[in-house]
């Protein structure tokens, strides 16, 4: 069994993620493969359009394989984490730029790494299973693979609300903040053939139906209200008690400010490149410096859910950390064009 089945299906380019017992989670292999049929397919006359979705089970994909970077970060293998990611925002990039309709089915879990795959896409389709976030910041990382895009695009001050707590988002709230953009309660798999056989996108109008009503719209004001703080600090001196303070307690601070810096520096519609770039800057320096490896072990390696981040508190962040994270690499900017 492969993790990746990537094949020409009627009119058609399809890439399905088979990865079931792992949630679909991202490898550095399934990222090159998923590039190298992108630019396959981009000039294929054959090819219609492209369909991306996940062998059936929990998610179409919880993220990335990140056991691996615990094992880079506490050997002092940097530049491991350095060259997956340059490949990752590379593939991200040009499946944002593909210059054909992409239709993604997101079932279940689609978070972190599945967010790049997923919904950079041009027909984002989801149904009542779906659970869309990035919940970067709970392992020490920033929202990435061009999440800070779609952050910062989103209403509001939703992009700072879900960038820092991680908020799990349904399928009305996902069409609400921009993550997804048709609901589908039909058979999927009846919509899939009708696409491949016909290679016209329009039969997602089609079977989509009206999106369920959204939680966080009710909430838009309030939330505005809270997340509207230049910093961290800010936010959290404004946050009342409750599950969302909760989160933004257990997650790390130091990721939590960059996050919210790192949208205020892309502004309201930053391009594809802008925030791939930014992104960068802090996961070029994630297994050195920062809580990322703590955050995967307390995670995923040891499970102790007790992780010793850094900063003691999100309101005890120097912006001098914030700075030294997210300031411009030495080399200069990541190249996202093609492999060097």
């Amino acid at each position: 069994m492969t993790d990746i089945h990537i094949r020409k299906e009627g009119r058609a380019g399809r890439i399905t993620l088979n990865r079931p017992d792992a949630l679909n989670a991202l490898t550095w292999d399934m990222c090159l493969a998923i590039e190298n049929a992108l630019d396959l397919w981009r000039l294929d006359s054959d090819v219609h359009l492209l369909l991306i979705d996940g062998t059936p089970g929990r998610a179409f994909c919880a993220g990335g394989d990140i056991a691996e970077m615990h094992r880079a970060g506490t050997t002092g293998d940097y530049a491991y984490g350095q060259r997956f990611w340059a490949d990752e925002y590379r593939m991200n990039a040009k499946l944002f730029r593909f210059p054909k309709p992409v239709v993604t089915f997101l079932h279940g879990f689609t978070m972190g790494g599945g967010v790049g795959v997923g919904c950079h896409a041009s027909h984002r389709i989801v149904d009542d299973t779906s659970r869309i976030a990035m919940p970067e910041c709970a392992i020490g990382l920033v929202p990435d693979v061009g999440g800070t895009l779609l952050l910062a695009r989103a209403p509001g001050r939703l992009g700072e609300f879900l960038g820092t707590t991680g908020h799990r988002m349904g399928s009305g709230d996902a069409i609400h903040a921009g993550f997804a953009d048709y609901y589908v309660e039909t058979d999927w798999e009846a919509l899939k053939a009708e696409l491949t056989a016909s290679g016209d996108v329009t039969c997602v109008d089609r079977a989509a139906s009206a999106a369920p009503e959204s939680p966080l719209a009710g909430r838009q004001d309030e939330i505005d209200d809270i997340f509207c703080g230049q910093t961290l600090a800010d936010i959290w001196r404004a946050l009342p008690n409750g599950p969302d303070r909760d989160a933004i307690a257990r997650n790390a601070p130091l990721a939590m400010a960059c996050t919210v810096e790192m949208l205020h520096r892309l502004g309201d519609d930053p391009s594809i490149e802008q925030a791939l770039q930014m992104e960068y800057r802090f996961t070029y320096r994630a297994l050195e410096q920062g809580d990322f490896v703590e955050g995967i072990r307390a995670q995923i390696i040891d499970k102790d859910r007790n992780p010793r981040w850094h900063h003691p508190a999100p309101d005890a962040v120097p912006l001098a950390d914030i700075s030294a994270m997210l300031r411009p690499l030495p080399q200069g900017t990541l190249n996202l064009e093609d492999p060097v």
